[in-house]
Parts: structure tokens; sequence; C-alpha cells
């Protein structure tokens, strides 16, 4: 009898051919590790990661869209597991703390509210009027105004003085983009102006009067430009001297960094950021060109432990390449200073 011919043996993949689909989906993986969570591994104080991180829930939004063609392809055939494996669980981890952004949590303080508005007037380009129009319409007890030297000051002082708000500043003299300015309702009484000068662009530092200890700032950082960077690593620190220090303390204005950057979570331990608390933590406030769900939040009200936020809202200045953010604090106690 003759034998029945063997089946043919199965096609099997190589185990080169193996191997280089693993390396691909790990190259594949690494990059998107390094694109959407370089902050994980201390990354994010250098280009071009410092600047990718400020727009990580677009960049999330974008990569989950990609993601839907390896799942196609994964419906076919599972070669593209390990690579739909991989990316899903960098965008599970940078995903992560996302959520809970976009909750707001109950305010623990039982004091009065204090009401805060910071707005960069963008090299003092911002139309005045309409910055002096959202101050009537907000009430603002402080106010922090970014890029605002003596000349923009100048121009928002007689528009805001009849609402009953004293003007100061960080500097007498110089270019708009190097100075800050703040303003203070009359109610809070006579409050004492200092200059903290611990960064290039001084800090407006508002104390006493009904403020009591709570210490105001009015604070703009240096940007996270190639060259700048190690200054931005600096300024964020240096917010340290008033998240950490002895007294409770409100810090207003341009940070240039959001809440995914590793220095500015350093230098603002021990403070809240009151989008966050009020559930706006998405919220984009710059480039004010583009839509709010695709810009980066660098505007920031951040305040000591014990001082939370009931509300936070963003709004568009015309002339300004940031949109105006107002923050309602709960103080901890029946005074200001808690």
């Amino acid at each position: 009898m003759i034998p029945a011919p063997a089946a043919p043996a199965r096609p099997t993949r190589s185990v080169p051919r193996r191997v280089a689909v693993l390396a691909a989906s790990a190259a594949v993986t690494l990059g998107a590790a390094l694109l959407l969570v370089p902050d994980l591994a201390g990354l994010d104080v250098r280009t071009p990661f410092a600047q990718l991180v400020a727009f990580r829930p677009a960049l999330l939004a974008v990569t989950a869209a990609l993601l839907a063609v390896p799942l196609t392809v994964l419906l076919v055939t599972r070669r593209a597991l390990p690579l739909v494996v991989g990316v899903l669980a960098v965008l599970l981890l940078a995903a992560g703390t996302l959520p809970a952004r976009a909750v707001a949590t109950t305010p623990t303080g039982d004091g009065p509210v204090l009401t805060v508005l910071a707005v960069n007037v963008y090299e003092g380009r911002a139309d005045v009027e309409q910055v002096a129009a959202l101050i009537a319409a907000e009430q603002p007890d402080l106010v922090s105004v970014p890029e605002a030297g003596p000349r923009f000051r100048a121009l928002l002082a007689p528009l805001v003085e009849p609402l009953g708000y004293r003007s100061y500043g960080s500097t007498e003299s110089g270019p708009d983009v190097s100075g800050v300015s703040a303003l203070a309702a009359a109610r809070l009484g006579d409050l004492t102006a200092g200059v903290d000068d611990g960064t290039p662009e001084p800090s407006v530092v508002l104390t006493g009067g009904a403020l009591g200890e709570l210490r105001f700032v009015a604070f703009h950082s240096a940007a996270p430009t190639p060259r700048g960077l190690p200054q931005w690593v600096a300024d964020q620190a240096h917010v340290a001297t008033w998240c950490a220090g002895p007294t409770p303390a409100v810090v207003a204005g341009d940070f240039n960094a959001g809440l995914d950057h590793s220095p500015f979570r350093a230098g603002t331990a021990g403070c809240g950021d009151a989008a966050e608390q009020a559930g706006a933590g998405l919220v984009g406030t710059w480039p004010s060109g583009v839509p709010r769900p695709i810009g980066t939040q660098i505007d920031h009200v951040v305040a000591t432990d014990g001082i939370t936020a009931e509300s936070f809202t963003v709004h568009d200045v015309a002339g300004s390449d940031h949109r105006a953010v107002v923050a309602r604090l709960r103080l901890p106690g029946p005074g200001v200073s808690g």
C-alpha cells in the first residue's frame, strides 16, 4: 500500500519577523511615552518636551484617534496587538490625572470669599477698556496684570480708580512686557506693597489691611523657550517661596506652565490650583486664538492649603494672546487671613 502524502506543514511566522514586530511596537510605544509623559522621567525641563507637555490633553486626543489604525488592523490580524497594548497603556497613564480636573471639589473653608482676577495684557497691547470692563463686571478684590508696566498701568488706573481700585507696579520704568501690575479694591483697606525680585520679572506682593497675614502675589514666569528653559525652571521653583512659606498666600498670574509640568507641580507644592479645584482644569487660557479645549492652561490662581476655589471662569480680552481668569476663593476662617 502506498502511504498517503503527508499534509503540508502550516506556515509559521519566522522568529526574525516576530522580533521585528515587537521591536517596532516597542519603538512606537516609547515614542508615545516621550510625547505624552516625558515629565515622569524629568524630561519636561528640556526642549521639545517642556513645550509638548503643555498641550497634553490635545495630544492625548490626537494619539487616541491615531490608535484607530492599529485597532482596525487588529480586527484582521493579531500582529498589531503589542502595538495596541503598548500605546493604550501610555494613553491610560497620561490620561490618569485628567478626569479629576473636570470635577469640582467642595470648598473646605467657612470664611469669606476672595475674588481674584488675572490677565496677561500681552506687552500692554490688550484693550484697556475691556480689561476695565471685566474688572467692573467681576468686582474682584485683587487683580494680577502681567506684562503691564508703567505705560499700561497709567492707562488702566483712571478707568478703575472710580470703581474703587488702587494700582501698584513692580517697576517705575521700562517696557510693558517686563512689568507686572496689581490692583486692589479699596475695601481691603491700607495695603503694603512690596516687590519680590527673585525672578527677572519681579512680582508685586500685597499684604496688610483686611488681608491680615495673607500675601497676594502678582506673578509672571519666564516662558519655556529653548534658551529660556533654565530661567523658567528657576521661576517655577521660586513659587515655593509663597506656597511653602509660613503664612497663607494667593499667587496669581501667568505661570507659563500647566498642571502637567513637573517644575510647576514642584513649585506649587503646598498650594492648590483654583481651576482644578473648580472643575475647570482643562480650559485653555493660551493662545487666545484657538478654541479653549485645545489650548493650554498656563494662567493660574493658586492658594495655600485651606483656601479652596468655589468657581473659576475664563474670559476673552481683545488684543491679548491670553484669556483672563477669575477665581472665587473660599477662605478658611472669619477673616481674610484665616
